[in-house]
């Protein structure tokens, strides 16, 4: 049965914001064509009808899910103008996106999968990343565009490392600590 443009539209939609959630929950191995399209509730020969490989759907994925975080953190920032990266911090690393990666920031659920991943992908990634880059640097302190370009990457950085290590952690005790250690350690450097 044929669709229209629209319902095809709508269906392309899902499955890519399936797919970004699938694909932070479960990594790119983790989930295949099949089951992918299952969880967006079509059947899995409509796949290729809308990508020509999975590899064109993970660059699509990572973009929407950067997308998402950008805007969040967009959010986030206008919600709280006398601290604005301190509440994106706060938000970033919290007990809840530590527990809900197909929720959270794609770029610590799949920074090590999109680096072996293809062009198409890392580009979609970087393209996101910098998007984060370029919202943090201008919600710093300073005068300086150089410095606060600087202080943002450290600032993204430490964000992504205190997560993954937090979701490394068996101990729950240590891995809110991890989370706390670094959300204290951003806002001493205001």
């Amino acid at each position: 049965m044929k669709v229209s443009r629209e319902q095809a539209a709508l269906n392309r939609e899902r499955i890519v914001d399936t797919a970004a959630r699938l694909f932070r929950e479960k990594g790119f191995d983790g989930i295949g064509v099949a089951d992918l399209m299952k969880g967006a509730g079509l059947t899995h020969g409509g796949f290729y009808g809308h990508f020509a490989s999975k590899e064109v759907l993970l660059a699509e994925a990572c973009g929407k899910a950067m997308e998402k975080s950008v805007d969040k953190w967009r959010t986030l920032a206008d919600g709280a103008p006398a601290r604005p990266v301190a509440a994106i911090a706060e938000s970033y690393l919290s007990a809840s996106h530590r527990d809900f990666p197909g929720k959270g920031c794609a770029v610590s659920s799949l920074g090590t999968d999109v680096a072996r991943a293809g062009p198409d992908v890392r580009q979609a990634m970087s393209d996101g990343v910098q998007a984060q880059l370029a919202l943090l640097a201008g919600l710093e302190p300073g005068a300086d565009a150089g410095a606060k370009r600087q202080r943002a990457i450290a600032d993204y950085a430490s964000m992504v490392g205190g997560l993954v290590l937090a979701r490394v952690m068996a101990d729950p005790a240590q891995s809110e600590e991890v989370l706390a250690a670094v959300v204290a350690a951003l806002e001493q450097g205001r």
